[in-house]
């Protein structure tokens, strides 16, 4: 009786969703028509402005004799070049993200006195309500870890007796809250996912108050624990490079319009989650990793430019891989001559391919992103440049960390949430009014008919 159902549901579903279709269909050119910018970018590509913001600052293009001219990227948080930042602490042999964590929030840098106040505070915070593990992310575990995530975040409403006030202190704790305790969510619902779907040994290592974010997602994956310098100082990089990147990115406006709705924050982020996980978004540095893998099984010679480059023609006119007719990692929807996170990655890449003794991955790669431009000049119309985005190096440093696939996307959000408090908070410090931009309805009026008159 189930199967029947469940066939009898197919095959109304396959019937209807053709009628969806054909009622759904909206003519292209009626958007130009409308002067509707569609993705809310013109036609030129810059995005349409919705908002203002003092947490970031992304630079693409500068004026020249009143023109508008493509530059090499930069990217500001809070006012510092993000270069700078990472020198910074780089150079100081410290790690980076509860430092800039702090910079996002609060918008200026802290003392080493106030640094150290705040890693507390981010320990305190640290911690799961009694018997979450078990009763929440070990049951009904899911290879989709970003679905899990988002599972733990709504379920966490239950234990909040303030979850509805609005007030910045009781936001910002529910933040600080949330950002500690994202890397264990994360990872705990993989090893439960790889325990019970995969038949793999359970592991559920507790995070060391003493430790940086980095370290602790790597002592909480890894069986035994360890990890070198190199491979934290790495990873680090990465969460920091990943934190914030502006209001008008999917999940951060997301986080906006969410956020102007009045809703509490564990809806909030669980929403701009949903957002991160499309392939078009965050999902995007799993899908480099597929593109790649797919590429050596198909290519004879890695090290013939040739070849490598006829058959990235043939990724991008749908004719090989997902046959989607995209170079996952190429591109980026406001960078064109560059994405200075992708040139900041660049550096620690090569350090930890070395290392890891995969630098024929990473010429394999370095040629990619030197060949991926011509191919897609040749096969498209574009208006601006292509260049590498810094998704196409993360996967291939998670793979180098031994991270599972599964966790691609959720490392992400990990570093990510950062930059989504900081626009929730500055979102209802600043807003008093619901996001609710416009539709033009083609809709054509039609006369009512009687049920029993009706053509099916």
């Amino acid at each position: 009786m189930q199967y029947y159902n469940r066939q009898m549901l197919d095959l109304y579903t396959d019937k209807y969703s053709k009628i969806c279709n054909d009622h759904n269909q909206v003519d292209d050119n009626l958007y130009g028509q409308y002067g509707v910018k569609r993705g809310l970018r013109d036609k030129n590509g810059q995005g349409v402005l919705v908002g203002i913001t003092n947490i970031s600052l992304i630079q693409s293009s500068e004026e020249i004799d009143g023109k508008s001219v493509p530059c090499d990227g930069k990217l500001f948080y809070r006012g510092y070049n993000i270069l700078d930042l990472v020198k910074g602490f780089v150079n100081d042999k410290r790690f980076g993200y509860e430092e800039i964590t702090y910079l996002l929030l609060f918008g200026v840098l802290p003392t080493r006195a106030q640094l150290a106040e705040f890693q507390e505070i981010l320990g305190v915070c640290r911690f799961l309500p009694k018997n979450f593990v078990r009763d929440v992310i070990m049951k009904a575990p899911s290879r989709d870890i970003m679905n899990t995530l988002t599972k733990s975040i709504l379920t966490l409403t239950s234990y909040d007796d303030r979850v509805f006030d609005l007030s910045l202190p009781n936001v910002l704790k529910q933040c600080l809250t949330l950002i500690s305790i994202f890397p264990m969510l994360s990872v705990y619902g993989y090893h439960a996912y790889n325990h019970y779907e995969c038949n793999d040994s359970l592991y559920i290592h507790r995070p060391d108050n003493h430790l940086s974010a980095a370290e602790n997602i790597l002592i909480m994956l890894r069986p035994d624990k360890k990890y070198t310098e190199l491979e934290a100082r790495v990873l680090d990089v990465s969460l920091v490079l990943h934190m914030e990147h502006g209001g008008g990115n999917n999940s951060t406006f997301t986080t906006r319009v969410v956020s102007s709705a009045g809703s509490d924050t564990y809806s909030v982020i669980g929403a701009a989650l949903s957002s991160l996980k499309g392939p078009k978004h965050g999902g995007a540095n799993n899908k480099v990793v597929e593109m790649i893998q797919d590429i050596k099984m198909h290519v004879g010679d890695l090290k013939d430019e040739e070849e490598v480059k006829r058959y990235l023609t043939k990724i991008l006119t749908k004719q090989a891989f997902d046959h989607r007719g995209l170079i996952y990692g190429m591109g980026h929807a406001v960078y064109s001559i560059s994405d200075p996170r992708a040139l900041i990655f660049r550096g620690f890449v090569d350090k930890l391919a070395t290392a890891k003794g995969r630098h024929d991955d990473f010429e394999l790669y370095s040629m990619i992103e030197r060949l991926a431009p011509e191919v897609i000049a040749q096969e498209r119309q574009i208006y601006k440049g292509v260049s590498a985005n810094v998704d196409f190096y993360s996967g291939f440093v998670y793979s180098m960390l031994d991270i599972p696939l599964e966790l691609y996307t959720p490392l992400f959000a990990m570093a990510r949430i950062v930059g989504w408090s900081a626009h929730r908070l500055e979102e209802l410090i600043n807003a008093d009014k619901i996001m609710r931009p416009a539709y033009k309805s083609i809709t054509t009026f039609k006369e009512y008919q009687d049920i029993n008159t009706r053509l099916g």
